[in-house]
């Protein structure tokens, strides 16, 4: 797929999806960001899309809530003219010990990390036809892509990343004869959470056989990829360093 003239949503325009954003916006593509609370770093980021040539559609949306989820696709839709790309970026990611998990977070978790990427994809499905197929990305995490848990206290959120790639493989099946590609993205070690210690830093870059953090930059060649392929589709990529083979 080229991607002049295309409409792409991403729902999580903060930091790597900002860097997703911008980096398909050179390629050619309007861009929608979809954010929650946070809409001075979207704002940012539609800029960044704007002063690369592209037109840039901000929409804030609950992607916990169904109704926002539908909405947040139709409006982008509506406002390019048309929808070929969506990439499911939005997540929680908060650590919580086994014994104090509530109902409550276990379905605000699913909700963002696995409901929502449904949802979006079901509301996408009928504009994409429209183009005759187009694209939709998936974002899970490289611990679920490992096939097994490797830490404690994120037990909602290792369990929505799972269903995630399930998920990524059915409606590659499902919709491939509507010529839409299916596809997620596994980040591994991209950027250090907000707070993280020196000493964190270094033990991940310990744990990583190429010895470094991506950066955000190794996430959106990946989403690019995927995005202009025309024969892959029900795969999940990991860019994680390596950390899955160690």
């Amino acid at each position: 797929m080229k991607l002049t003239g295309r409409g792409v949503l991403i729902t999580g325009g903060n930091r790597i999806g900002a860097a997703v954003a911008i980096d398909l916006a050179r390629a050619g593509a309007d861009v929608a960001v979809v954010y929650n609370r946070s809409r001075d770093q979207a704002e940012a980021t539609a800029a960044d899309v704007r002063a690369a040539g592209r037109r840039a559609t901000v929409l804030q949306g609950d992607l916990s809530n169904a109704d926002d989820c539908r909405r947040v696709v139709d409006d982008a839709a509506s406002g390019f003219g048309r929808l070929d790309v969506l990439v499911n970026m939005a997540s929680l990611y908060e650590r919580k010990d086994y014994d104090a998990l509530t109902e409550q977070d276990w379905d605000r978790a699913l909700a963002v990390d696995l409901k929502a990427v449904h949802l979006c994809a079901q509301a996408a499905v009928p504009h994409l036809r429209r183009q005759s197929g187009g694209r939709i990305v998936n974002f899970t995490d490289w611990v679920a892509a490992s096939g097994r848990p490797r830490y404690t206290g994120y037990l909602p959120y290792y369990v929505a990343k799972m269903g995630v790639i399930g998920l990524t493989q059915i409606l590659a099946l499902e919709l491939a004869a509507d010529g839409i590609l299916v596809n997620a993205v596994a980040p591994g070690p991209i950027l250090a959470p907000p707070g993280t210690s020196d000493e964190e830093i270094a033990a991940v870059e310990k744990a990583t056989p190429l010895g470094r953090w991506g950066g955000p930059e190794e996430i959106a060649r990946a989403v690019r990829f995927l995005v202009e392929t025309d024969f892959v589709t029900g795969e999940v990529v990991r860019v994680d360093g390596g950390r899955h083979v160690r």
